[in-house]
């Protein structure tokens, strides 16, 4: 047994059974991929695949109990080095936070800077997806965490604490009607064409259940990820925006004003997500203290050891 086999083990269940995909993840041959699962199988006495010819269907029921054990392992192989690395090197190494356009954009810059002044020897990277993106890779090992409003709940390799909430708001061009009213309601809003965020993403659903809840179908002509496309959008007249407040800057968008919805739209909540298990040097710990500042250490531990 070998970690070459194992991490086949896991790559073959992400990618579907596809062996194919599998070699080229790996960067080894089909047949070099084959061998090493029958390998393990024949040294275990176990099917770990159930297979129709030479495909491979899904897990049999002892491929899924193993499935665990193997990820278990190799998370562990990567927390050993990160334990080498934390008594190596306390100030120095690598970080990736996999998050979203909103996030890296308009919350954590201010973050990021802080972070870099106490440590400026560790290099950041941050990875821009969708929720269901960043949180596979957090998952997976590749990232140390995710930073999203959606899609790191109800994931059970996953632990999540919440960042801070915020607000939807209203941006429409000066002298809109809008902007005359002395308070908003939905029923004013879902008079115009409405621009903003695709589904899934910078709390669209609390968008979506304001104008269910007043039994409402709002017209919404553009969806984007990205506010500053949707601001775009609204400058040139194609409807009214509906954004995250705090990616409203009154320095830059000068033909925009921001409208307060709070009363409208529920508050949402973004979280960080850790991997269960994952370990954390000493400088991953001081930037979820940065980002957060009621994130402590001890709380962080204890809840990623946690069964």
């Amino acid at each position: 047994m070998n970690f070459q086999q194992l991490r086949i083990v896991r790559e073959t269940i992400r990618r579907d059974f596809n062996l194919t995909d599998v070699a080229a993840a790996l960067y080894t041959s089909q047949p070099g991929v084959s061998k090493h699962i029958k390998d393990l199988e024949d040294e275990l006495g176990i099917e770990i695949f159930v297979r129709r010819g030479k495909r491979l269907l899904g897990l049999t029921p002892a491929g899924r109990e193993l499935a665990e054990v193997v990820e278990r392992i190799l998370v562990d192989s990567q927390n050993l080095k990160r334990i080498a690395d934390q008594f190596a090197s306390r100030d120095q190494g690598h970080m990736l936070i996999a998050t979203t356009h909103t996030q890296a954009r308009y919350a954590l810059p201010d973050v990021i800077k802080s972070f870099k002044r106490s440590f400026p020897r560790v290099h950041l990277a941050l990875h821009q997806g969708s929720p269901r993106e960043i949180a596979t890779m957090v998952v997976s090992g590749e990232a140390d965490f995710a930073i999203a409003t959606e899609g790191l709940d109800n994931i059970p390799e996953i632990v999540s604490f919440p960042c801070y909430s915020w607000h939807h708001a209203v941006i429409v061009p000066v002298g809109h009607p809008l902007a005359q009213l002395e308070k908003l309601t939905v029923e004013a809003l879902a008079e115009y064409p409405i621009i903003t965020y695709q589904e899934g993403f910078t709390g669209r659903y609390q968008i979506d259940a304001a104008f269910s809840a007043a039994g409402l179908t709002p017209d919404i002509v553009l969806s984007a990820i990205d506010a500053d496309v949707i601001k775009t959008y609204v400058e040139v007249g194609l409807g009214i925006g509906i954004i995250a407040s705090m990616a409203f800057n009154p320095g830059r968008d000068h033909g925009l004003r921001l409208l307060d919805t709070s009363h409208i739209f529920e508050r949402s909540v973004t979280k960080v997500g850790v991997r269960r298990g994952h370990y954390l040097r000493d400088y991953s710990y001081r930037f979820l203290e940065t980002l957060t500042p009621e994130l402590k250490e001890a709380t962080v531990r204890a809840a990623l050891s946690r069964e």
